[in-house]
């Protein structure tokens, strides 16, 4: 036996031990070599990070873990978050590991390896959310593990009110699984914006990121964004106007990680119009969907960037309850290869649910893009951002939503598609229901909600695609506080819940 085929048994073998899922047949000596469709198994483990969530003495967090019932899992399993307090703590017990990090040490909190970190929330069963809060300005990271049944579409909604001061309104991000490259068009360094990118790291070793800003003239000279080492198990917010002096409105930041993972989030604060997360644009691609900008949106503002070496040239249409439409005075945009563009689309919504669909005019080129979106007006304006999202596929859902004050909305930029969403059992009590809804080719609805009968406390939103065209989708929450109507949106990229499984074939015939 040759290398080559011992090398191809024990990958096989490997895999199947990995996913614990193979079919093992031994065909005839004749019969044909027929491919099999790999089977879609649930995941089994599941990691998030949740930044930060706020400096101000006046902060009000809220946390929701939800995960959706889930075909194929077995009964056991357990979902957590923790601190990150950089000190390993195992996911299902809370009990410390014995590591800690040299941050840890430095304060001198060796003696705290002996406790155990209490969890923020601990969610009893899928299908219910779970809760947990705090307050104030010195609320840590989070690091979240789900395992066994929790693992499979599991997501953790972090929403922050903040009645005064700088960012005051709502914020609200969705925890993100750890990655090596981020991309956020729309940050700022203006004087009036103090934004930080958070890089949280959730495993036992140290991880190393780089951070690269581009202006409209291309890469801006940084003076520390090289080699930020993040320690184990720890978060470093970064303050994006100390890395340079350039002062630019409309920036991209990209985080690449050298060695390890981190979750990375952009937290963007206004002195004047509020403030909120803007989470990392989809993967660079010659066409960009960016769902759910609010009806009473009064100014939208499209930032867009071309990662590669080749310049982009993109139509602008905006898909709307009636179809796809194309903004007037503001047909394309012309995006220079390693560069950030940018236009002000003004009231685009114009009372009306919308979604904004790049594409490109001629040869594609990838971009990644954002919106800062702004309802209110004069001083009692608040901001949100909303980046390019992927489609939902199979699956995707949405925690904390309430029985007023939540919207959701469907694009099918493609064609006409089904939808199938779920209300979820309340926190507190109350029973699931669903609805179907027929969503138009280019168009975006902003849908009747369903609600869980006998509703107690917040519930989730799971959106479940019944046809084969792409479907994006965005939630968004509004809270109106002393006449400024706070609010956050959150897209829905499929939760990537199972996995595809390829049917390994025991065949004797390769040994002769």
């Amino acid at each position: 036996m040759n290398r080559t085929t011992l090398s191809l048994i024990a990958g096989t073998a490997a895999l199947a031990a990995v996913t614990g899922f193979a079919t093992l047949n031994q065909p005839g000596a004749s019969a044909p070599d027929t491919g099999k469709a790999a089977a879609e198994l649930p995941v089994e483990r599941t990691s998030l990070v949740c930044p930060s969530p706020s400096t101000s003495d006046l902060a009000e967090t809220s946390y929701t873990s939800f995960t959706p019932v889930t075909k194929g899992t077995g009964a056991d399993g357990a979902a957590r978050l923790t601190a990150a307090t950089g000190q390993s703590a195992d996911a299902a017990t809370g009990k410390p590991t014995g590591k800690a990090t040299d941050k840890a040490d430095d304060k001198g909190d060796k003696g705290d390896k002996k406790k155990a970190v209490k969890p923020v929330l601990t969610p009893k069963a899928p299908g219910t959310p779970a809760v947990g809060d705090t307050t104030g300005g010195e609320a840590p990271a989070l690091l979240g593990t789900a395992d066994g049944k929790f693992a499979p579409g599991w997501t953790v909604q972090e929403t922050t009110e903040v009645p005064a001061g700088t960012g005051r309104g709502l914020q609200g991000v969705t925890c993100t699984p750890p990655d090596t490259e981020f991309w956020f068009p729309g940050v700022s360094t203006l004087a009036d914006r103090t934004d930080y990118v958070h890089l949280t790291n959730p495993d036992d070793a140290a991880a190393v990121a780089d951070i690269e800003l581009y202006g409209k003239d291309g890469a801006l000279p940084t003076t520390v964004g090289d080699g930020i080492t993040i320690p184990a198990h720890s978060s470093e917010p970064v303050l994006l106007s100390t890395l340079t002096g350039e002062k630019q409105e409309d920036l991209t930041v990209h985080v690449n990680v050298r060695s390890g993972r981190v979750g990375a989030a952009v937290q963007a604060l206004d002195e004047k119009l509020g403030g909120d997360w803007l989470a990392a644009s989809t993967d660079a691609a010659g066409t960009q969907v960016v769902p759910g900008i609010p009806k009473d949106a009064t100014a939208v503002r499209l930032v867009a960037h071309a990662p590669g070496d080749a310049d982009a040239d993109l139509k602008i249409q905006l898909a709307s309850p009636s179809g796809l439409i194309t903004p007037a005075g503001h047909e394309t945009l012309h995006v220079k290869a390693g560069m950030t563009a940018s236009v002000d689309l003004g009231d685009v919504t114009r009372g009306e649910a919308g979604s904004l669909v790049l594409t490109p005019t001629g040869r594609s080129v990838p971009v990644v893009a954002a919106v800062r979106v702004l309802r209110g007006k004069g001083a009692d304006q608040e901001s949100a951002f909303i980046s390019a999202t992927a489609p939902v596929r199979t699956r995707a859902s949405a925690a904390d939503n309430s029985a007023k004050g939540t919207t959701l909305s469907l694009t099918a930029p493609e064609g006409t598609a089904q939808v199938k969403v779920t209300a979820s059992a309340g926190s507190g009590g109350g029973t699931a229901v669903s609805k179907t809804y027929t969503v138009k080719a280019g168009t975006t609805q902003d849908v009747e909600l369903p609600v869980p009968t006998g509703l107690k406390g917040t519930y989730a939103l799971t959106v479940e695609p019944l046809t084969d065209t792409p479907v994006y989708a965005a939630r968004t929450l509004t809270a109106t506080q002393d006449g400024v109507p706070g609010f956050t949106v959150q897209t829905l990229p499929d939760d990537r819940g199972t996995v595809a499984v390829p049917e390994a074939d025991q065949d004797m015939s390769i040994i002769n």
